[in-house]
Formats: structure tokens, sequence, C-alpha cells
């Protein structure tokens, strides 16, 4: 049983085997002996741990288990986007269907996307393809010293006009967590007012803005791994509402100062009781088309190798 950082704490502190961020899961799922795997997370998350372990049974305790950045991206959006761009690498981020993950030619996570990018640019490459996450797409940039841009969409993809000057180039997508986009600049400002000593820290889906604003920034795990190293002072996480309150129970001696109101309502779906039904009747079984699983295997495996 593996469960996401972003389970509520009822759950998360109770009945996973395993506990973790994306990029940890999977390499979970990919070893995984048993012959069902109840994915506690929401449908690209199970739909990666079928295609690591094909003949598992894979469940997701939810019917739907949606994701907007996942909704915000088609397989067919990315064979335009290889044809207006012929020869660029591509990127997606693994909050995806598995549709996409088959098309492109790397798959990483919020942990190691900068690492992803780093080894296709070591190896000559100028431009690079990047999606779904607008953010995350213009926060990496932003850290390996590359220019952005968004190609048009009017009724049709266009090339859009790259910086003068610019000696390598992103291209990036517009699609958006629906969690992180909410919050602001003005909600660190607030905070600094009333906590002058609060460390803040920023999960990269959220706006760049927002992560320079912020004191920190990283992937789920990277934030976890942050509080547990504070010496000491307060706190406060920028990312979905649950993970703070589990990150609380882990570190008690730490104060979070609790401004989120933020839930993801797909992550929300997924609850005990849910879990349990999942079980009892193995029901929501996940599958993947196995011409989209061989296809998507490359970019997976190249995800886990560079780490």
């Amino acid at each position: 049983m593996l469960g996401h950082n972003y389970m509520e704490p009822a759950l998360f502190h109770s009945v996973p085997d395993f506990t973790g961020d994306s990029l940890y899961l999977a390499r979970v799922s990919a070893k995984a002996q048993a012959q069902i795997i109840v994915f506690c997370g929401v449908r690209f998350m199970a739909e990666t741990a079928k295609s690591l372990n094909p003949s598992r049974k894979v469940l997701l305790p939810s019917a739907k288990g949606g994701c907007s950045l996942a909704e915000s991206v088609t397989a067919a959006d990315v064979r335009a986007l290889k044809a207006l761009y012929p020869g660029v690498p591509t990127v997606t981020y693994i909050n995806c269907y598995q549709e996409v993950k088959a098309e492109v030619d790397y798959v990483c996570t919020s942990g190691n996307a900068e690492q992803v990018v780093k080894h296709i640019l070591a190896q000559g490459h100028k431009k690079i393809i990047f999606l779904p996450d607008e953010y995350l797409a213009a926060n990496v940039a932003r850290e390996t010293g590359m220019a952005i841009v968004y190609p048009r969409r009017n009724g049709k993809l266009e090339q859009a006009a790259e910086p003068a000057g610019a000696s390598t180039v992103m291209i990036g997508w517009r699609g958006r967590c629906e969690v992180h986009d909410k919050f602001t600049v003005e909600d660190v400002t607030n905070a600094r007012k009333q906590f002058p000593d609060v460390t803040v820290l920023a999960h990269p889906e959220c706006s760049p803005e927002v992560v320079e604003a912020a004191d920190f920034s990283g992937s789920t795990t990277q934030m976890i791994k942050y509080v547990e190293n504070m010496k000491s002072g307060r706190y406060l996480l920028l990312t979905e509402c649950s993970m703070g309150d589990n990150i609380a129970a882990k570190n008690p001696r730490r104060e979070m100062i609790r401004l989120c109101s933020v839930r993801c309502p797909h992550m929300n779906e997924i609850s005990l009781e849910e879990t349990l039904e999942s079980l009892r009747q193995e029901r929501y079984e996940v599958t993947v088309d196995e011409d989209v699983r061989q296809r998507s295997m490359t970019s997976l495996e190249r995800m886990l190798a560079i780490g």
C-alpha cells in the first residue's frame, strides 16, 4: 500500500506501507512483490505504478482520481509540439497521464526536474520542450539560466518569438496545479508581517513570483527534509494542506504557521473508508494499454536512471 504525501493524516499515518513523493513511490512500485498494489494518490500516479509493474493488479481508491495538470495536456498536444519543434527533446512532469509519457523523451518530478534539464543541456541541446506545468517550467528555466516561451494556441499551435540573445530556450505549456496556483506573494508578505521569523517553503508548482518570495523551494520530500533539519523557528508551507498536517505530526517540536486552507479536491477523494472498500472489493483497477505502457517505459526509465 502506497500513500502520497498529500493524503489526509488519518490515512497517511495508518495503513500505507510506504509514504512519499511521486519519485519515491515510483521506485517502490517498480520493485513491489505483492500481487496487489493499492495506490493512495491520483490516477496518473497509479498509471505509472502499473506501467512499472505490469504483472501486478493496481487499485486506486477513487473512481476518477483526476488532476488539473494531467488534464491540461494530451498525447495529441505533444505530437503537435514535436511537429512544431522537430528534433527538440521533450520532457514531461510526472503529473500527466501515461499516453503523454509515451510521447516524450524524459519524465521528471519536482524533485529531479532541474537535474533532468541539466542532463539534456549537457548533451549540447539548446532547446527543450517542458510540459505541462507552466510554473515548474518557469522555475526550472530560471534555475538553469534558460529563457522560456509559450507557443500560442489560437486554434492551433504557433511558435512563440524567442528572446534575442538567448543561448538556451525552454518551450513551456500553460498547465497549472489548481492548488499551488492559489498561493500569492501577498500570502508570503502577510505571513512575514505577522511572524517576522517565519521560514517560508514553497513547492515549485507555485508561481515564480511566489517561489522568489519564499526562503526555500523544493519537492514534497525536500520540504519535509528541510523542516526536519531546522534548528529553531517557525515555518510556513505553501503546498497542499494535508501535507502540512502530516509534517506537523512528525515534527511536534517545530512550530508550523497554520495559514493554509487549500486542499486538493482530487487527493481528498481518497479516504480510509474508500481505501477499505478498494481492498474489500478490489475495485477501481487501473489499466494501461500495453502499447502505451511499452512506449512510456523509455521516458520513465530515463527518469529513474537520472535520479
